[in-house]
Order: structure tokens, then C-alpha cells, then sequence
């Protein structure tokens, strides 16, 4: 049942108490919520985004440990979000981005497990790119990071930092996108040709759609109008890395850090330069993507902890996911995305030596939180006797990962 934004439940004693801000229909919600359970305690308390955005606030109890939870995949909430009828519309972005920041701002209360100043950095890759260039972690190159960069008002500006920047492979993303959603991987050829592949679906009319079908487009001028139209959402362009290759098909990494620590970890393998799972892409071999990373002369812990500096950023956010980008033959890595809430991998337990072996990502995170939020001598602890090390508990070194 869903609670009330402004209603707090009557507490069992002692007892901790877990609050999500979700999407009651979400996998998300429902996952997160079996782990709570798991641990021994009480199913955690449910506020649903539409709610939340309707009454333009919450509150809570001073000691409930308060969980955000993705927005998407509810078309009422984009409506409120975004004022997109069609859910499968890409523009609006930028009035999501302001909407649920506007919300976040009227959450009152709680021990929060995801920060409201670093989620503003998180959902903005302009921001985030900058943030990360400036703690020293390996990012791709990019003229439009930080509040101080060129906007990039349409296809003739990107034209430009191609040519003044020696571009001639980038991405061109949504400022606050998600999920691939507008991203443009644009490559340009002899003679001036362009070609971009991307996810989106150039509609007669002009509008812009979300596709499962990865498309190439050659001509520039569509490629020109679907930029054109992305643009008044802000645009996040950083230069295209080869990616390495498992069994022919460009490979990345999605880390997941809870509490500082590199807990989770899946590769993910695309027939185009997109390899999110929802476009095609595949899972990959774990194993041999660290058996290559050593071969390079990469040391697994450094690669780890290229995630975890990257997370260090944001220290008051319990989890976020890394996408990891490794270079062409694994000889070195960078980081492609931080994402707020990048720990969907159902089914998959903790690396070894993580101090989440035998736990999803989702009873990873509550043990932390209990490690974190609770007394040492407050029964939760006994539920999960292991959990993720405090970010200062075996540090890795980075030094041999850097791109």
C-alpha cells in the first residue's frame, strides 16, 4: 500500500525503518523491497513519484532511511515530469530535469541514502564530466564540460567543435538524458560524409522518438534536424574512445559502488557503438574481461578503482553505477557515465572479495546502509554480517588504469 507524501507510519520500537520514493509498479521498488525484508525488517515504507510530484513535498521520520528510486518507466510520471502525452517522445528533457530537482528540493526529513545536491550534478553529464575531470578521473575529452563551456545551440555549433577540437568521432548526448535516450554516436568520413547511429526515430513531422531498433543515418541534413531538435535540452558532446572487443562486439563495463566499494560488475557487449541491454546489447564475460585488463598490464584492483575515485565524488550517495569504458586491446580505461541509478542487474551477486559476495546489488546497498546509519550494537547488524567496506577500507590504487 502506498503511503500518504506527508504521512508517517506509527514505529515499532527500535525497529529500523526504510522509505522508498518510487514507482509502486517498479521491479525496482519490488527488488529493493525483498532485500529489506531479507534483512529482517519491516517492508520498507512507499511513496509513489506521482504522488510525491503532485503534492510537491514529503516528509519523514528523523530516523527513516529514505531511498530514491528511478522515476522512469510509469507514463504518468513522465507526463508530470516531462509534459510528454507520448512516453516514447524523446524532447523534454531539460523540464524533467528541472521538475525533479524541484522535487527533491521538497523532500523534508529522513537520513537520506541519495543526496539532493549531488543527484543535480548526476543527472546533469555537463556538470558530472566536469566534477570527475577535476578529482583526476579518467574521462573522455569534451569541450562542452562545465557551466563555463560553449552551449551548443544546433548542428552547425557541433560542426564546429568537431573541426576547432579534431573531432572527427564523438558522442553527442542529452545534457540530462538517460537510459541512451538521444544519444548520437556521429563519425565523419572522406569527402565530409557524416553518418550517426543512434536510437532515435526521426519522425515525418519532425518529432523525435525513443526506437528499440538501433538506426544509421547518412543524411546529414536528418542528422542535422534530429540535433537541431535535441539541442533546446542542452547537449553534452566528448570524444569518441575504440572500445575494446569481446568476440567482435564493442565492450564496456557497468560497476556498481555501494558505500565506496566496487561491489557488482557486468560487461556489456553491443552490435553498434550503443551497448545498453534494452538496445540488443548482451551480457559478456566477466572473466575474460579482467583476463584481457591483466594481459594489458591493467591490474584488476586498479580498474575497480578507477570506479570507486569516480565515485568518491559523491560521497553522500550510497550507490551510484560506472559505466567503464575500456580502450581498444584493454590497455586502459575511462569513465563514460555515472549514473545515480544504475543498479538494475537482477540476479547478479557481489564480486569476489567485495564484501557483497552472495548479495544482489539491492541487498548490498541495505546492508551498507545499516553499516553506515546504524549503532554497531543495534540488532540489524546481526542480518548481514557481511557488507561493503567503508570506502577507506582497502583502497586501491588507480595509477596503472588511467586513460
Amino acid at each position: 500500500m502506498t503511503a500518504r507524501p506527508g504521512h508517517t507510519r506509527g514505529r515499532e520500537a527500535g525497529a529500523v525503518r526504510f522509505a522508498v520514493v518510487g514507482n509502486p509498479e517498479n521491479r525496482r521498488v519490488a527488488l529493493f523491497g525483498q532485500a529489506v525484508r531479507a534483512a529482517g525488517l519491516p517492508a520498507p515504507r512507499l511513496l509513489a513519484w506521482a504522488d510525491v510530484l503532485r503534492a510537491g513535498a514529503a516528509e519523514f521520520a528523523a530516523d527513516e532511511l529514505v531511498r530514491l528510486d528511478s522515476p522512469g518507466e510509469n507514463a504518468d510520471v513522465d507526463r508530470l515530469l516531462r509534459g510528454a502525452e507520448d512516453p516514447t517522445r524523446v524532447e523534454g528533457s531539460a523540464r524533467w530535469y528541472a521538475a525533479l530537482m524541484s522535487a527533491l528540493r521538497g523532500l523534508r526529513g529522513g537520513i537520506r541514502l541519495d543526496d539532493p545536491d549531488e543527484l543535480a550534478v548526476l543527472f546533469d553529464k555537463r556538470r558530472c564530466h566536469a566534477a570527475l575531470a577535476a578529482a583526476g578521473v579518467p574521462v573522455p575529452y569534451s569541450p562542452t564540460s562545465g557551466a563555463d563551456a560553449p552551449p551548443v545551440r544546433g548542428w552547425d555549433d557541433v560542426r564546429t567543435l568537431m573541426r576547432e577540437h579534431r573531432m572527427p568521432r564523438l558522442f553527442a548526448k542529452l545534457a540530462h538524458g538517460s537510459s541512451a535516450s538521444g544519444v548520437l554516436a556521429i563519425e565523419s568520413a572522406a569527402g565530409g560524409r557524416i553518418r550517426a547511429t543512434t536510437s532515435v526515430e526521426l519522425g515525418p513531422d519532425g518529432r523525435l522518438f525513443n526506437s528499440l531498433r538501433v538506426r544509421r543515418y547518412d543524411d546529414e541534413r536528418q542528422i542535422a534536424a534530429i540535433v537541431d531538435t535535441l539541442a533546446p535540452d542542452g547537449l553534452h558532446l566528448e570524444r569518441w574512445l575504440p572500445k575494446a572487443a569481446q568476440r567482435g562486439r564493442p565492450a564496456d563495463l557497468r560497476i556498481v559502488v555501494v558505500a565506496g566499494k566496487a561491489t557488482h560488475a557486468v560487461v556489456r557487449t553491443g552490435a553498434s557503438p550503443l551497448t545498453n541491454l534494452h538496445l540488443g546489447g548482451r551480457r559478456g564475460d566477466l572473466d575474460a574481461a579482467r583476463a584481457a585488463a591483466e594481459t594489458a598490464g591493467l591490474r584488476w584492483t586498479d580498474v575497480l578503482g578507477v570506479c570507486e575515485q569516480a565515485a568518491a565524488r559523491f560521497p553522500r550517495t550510497l550507490c551510484v553505477g560506472v559505466d567503464l569504458l575500456p580502450a581498444t586491446r584493454w590497455r586502459r580505461v575511462a569513465v563514460g557515465e555515472v549514473n545515480a541509478f544504475g543498479d538494475l542487474l537482477p540476479r547478479l551477486t557481489g564480486l569476489p572479495g567485495s564484501g557483497a559476495e552472495g548479495l544482489d546489488t539491492y541487498a548490498a546497498q541495505v546492508a551498507a546502509a545499516l553499516a553506515r546509519y546504524t549503532p554497531r550494537d543495534h540488532p540489524s547488524h546481526s542480518h548481514h554480517p557481511h557488507h561493503p567496506h567503508h570506502p577507506h577500507e582497502n583502497e586501491t590504487g588507480t595509477a596503472h588504469a588511467l586513460a
